[in-house]
């Protein structure tokens, strides 16, 4: 059952002229001072769960946005900066972008906030999905297979990091250590300072495909899976349940999973629907290109699979899919509810923050959330 409500936050400005008929996305250019206000509307909202009683804000790591809709390229410093200046809750990794960085040098990174915040902060992992990011730090995307590849050297070299008190990897991209002269003898093993405090380490992914899902389940990792349709998630979350029993793991299904929607909070469906029209828009407007549509049709297909929609989206067609919850707080239960009776290890729920709702506008939603529906889940 549902015990703990967690907000995504992937670094957006405040949006100007947005919805399908606004500004195109590759159009959109800000000045850097624009696009640094996203640590201070990070710090505001984190402020205000943490007062409200939420359990964790997930960011999103990517570079070189100069559209404004990810503008946050490190998540462990950002999560250690807020952390300072809030008391309880937890800042979440979605995602460093593990081929983008030497396993090595996320692990430090990581062990040090875990210390410094006693484990405020949550290690999360991913591939990556744009170009611009990932073939510039110098890392394939493109070869999909050798994204995978580098992937997964880095999980068990970050994993070594993590829980050998010394080791050495020899493997296709990683070497650590060389074998080289240091201080009068040959080097064959390092350990890494610091580690972090709390072992193992909770690391969460997003689900992107079978192979994904069975490397989650056989190293213990977490699954986050949000704005899916209905039949998407179920599919997902099944398959997340089955591979984990595979490798011994004996979990209900749900467990170790996050499921995150957008919503909107108003006297009605028909209100809530036309408040956020626009930002829910103005958000595949940039995210459809890139493949973020998963939604099914009546047959069960996956939008943009042969003979499925490969439109974009409207609000509509997500809450039909029940991706997205619009309407007073009691509609938003019941819709929440109808997911959570699904799934009985299903303990954590995450706000999707529309891109283009304003920072103001979304405070005022998660106060209400929190008033209104939050108290209706256990959260013993």
């Amino acid at each position: 059952m549902i015990k703990r409500f967690h907000v995504l936050y992937v670094g957006q400005i405040a949006l100007d002229n947005i919805g399908l008929d606004g500004t195109p996305a590759n159009d959109r250019r800000y000045p850097n001072e624009r696009l640094s206000e996203v640590f201070w509307t990070a710090r505001d909202v984190a402020q205000l769960m943490d007062e409200e009683g939420y359990y964790a804000l997930w960011t999103a790591e990517h570079d070189f946005q100069r559209e404004g809709y990810e503008c946050l390229p490190n998540l462990i410093q950002l999560g250690l900066w807020l952390a300072t200046q809030t008391k309880r809750l937890k800042f979440g990794c979605g995602f460093n972008i593990l081929p983008m960085w030497h396993p090595i040098r996320l692990a430090e990174d990581y062990a040090m906030a875990d210390i410094v915040t006693d484990g405020r902060v949550i290690m999360g992992l991913g591939r990556g999905y744009h170009t611009r990011e990932v073939e510039t730090f110098g890392a394939p995307l493109l070869d999909a297979e050798a994204n995978r590849e580098i992937f997964e050297e880095g999980v068990q070299l970050l994993l070594k990091c993590f829980n050998e008190e010394a080791f050495h990897h020899k493997g296709k991209y990683f070497e650590c250590p060389p074998s080289v002269p240091y201080r009068g003898y040959q080097l064959t093993e390092i350990t890494c300072v610091p580690r972090p405090k709390y072992r193992p380490v909770e690391i969460w992914m997003p689900i992107a495909s079978g192979r994904s899902i069975d490397l989650m389940a056989r190293h213990g990792f977490k699954a986050m899976v949000t704005l899916n349709g209905e039949k998407i998630l179920d599919d997902m979350v099944r398959a997340f349940h089955q591979a984990c029993r595979r490798h011994g793991r004996d979990v209900a299904l749900g467990q170790d999973m996050c499921w995150g929607a957008g919503l909107y909070l108003a006297g009605s469906r028909e209100e809530a629907m036309r408040r956020v029209e626009p930002s829910h828009d103005e958000r595949y407007k940039w995210f459809a290109p890139f493949g973020f549509v998963r939604y099914a049709d009546a047959q069960g297909r996956t939008w943009g699979t042969p003979g499925a929609p490969s439109r974009v989206p409207t609000l509509a067609d997500g809450v039909a899919q029940k991706a997205w919850f619009c309407g007073p707080p009691a509609e938003i239960i019941d819709g929440i509810k109808s997911i959570e009776a699904k799934y009985p290890g299903l303990e954590d729920f995450m706000i999707h923050w529309a891109e283009g709702l304003p920072p103001e506008e979304f405070k005022d939603q998660l106060r209400w959330f929190a008033r209104d529906v939050m108290p209706a889940f256990n959260r013993g």
